[in-house]
């Protein structure tokens, strides 16, 4: 039996999660510069497109704050919100802090639209915390390949988590991960495939725009 105070400390960590994941970090970047980040280049929030407009120094900046809108969600609901079950906080945090990003409550709040980016980095940060450091260096090394290579960040952001989910899957069945992480694992990845699959039918297409490409 869940007690009252248990079920106000995970509902505490969704909304701690999600308002911190809703940090419109591209959009005021873009606001700075004078952009309405909706309507140049794809049309998303994220540090890709934060590139075209101010550079890849830019893009990466905005990906490394992104990412960490998941890495301390997560740290804020098992050090202080939720303690008592990490793995419960860690998964609520991570999956709320995704959702956040994704349909922010602040852009609906700036635009009248709620909207966001496609979660690629704020997922990256929480897998940052979830799985094994050789998995994330796995995953960095394939993404960066791929980019070298063909400079389309769509594909390397599904590739790295498609190596997440397959990653997981084998850690749980060696019985090194437990299986509430492997489920959220695939959760997360599930969100990220959903909101790139306008990447996926342009992939498919060979239309898909490429890192340098202008906005």
């Amino acid at each position: 039996m869940i007690s009252p105070e248990m079920i106000f400390r995970m509902l505490l960590v969704v909304l701690a999660s999600y308002l911190i994941g809703s940090i419109p970090t591209g959009y005021l970047f873009a606001r700075s510069r004078g952009v309405d980040i909706f309507k140049v280049g794809s049309g998303n929030m994220g540090a890709t497109n934060v590139a075209r407009i101010g550079g890849i120094g830019w893009g990466i900046v905005v990906w490394l704050i992104d990412s960490s809108k998941g890495i301390v969600s997560i740290l804020l609901a098992t050090a202080v919100i939720l303690p008592e079950d990490k793995v419960l906080a860690t998964m609520l945090a991570a999956i709320f802090s995704i959702i956040g990003h994704n349909w922010s409550i602040f852009i609906g709040l700036l635009t009248g639209k709620i909207r966001g980016g496609k979660g690629a980095a704020t997922a990256f940060g929480t897998l940052v915390i979830i799985m094994p450091v050789y998995v994330i260096a796995g995953m960095l090394i394939l993404g960066g390949f791929i980019i070298a290579r063909t400079r389309i960040v769509s594909l390397a952001v599904l590739a790295m988590f498609s190596t997440a989910a397959l990653a997981m899957i084998v850690l749980l069945g060696l019985q090194l991960a437990p299986w509430p992480y492997t489920v959220g694992s695939l959760i997360i990845v599930a969100i990220v495939f959903y909101r790139f699959r306008d990447n996926i039918k342009r992939l498919q297409t060979g239309t898909e725009r490429r890192l340098g490409d202008p906005a």
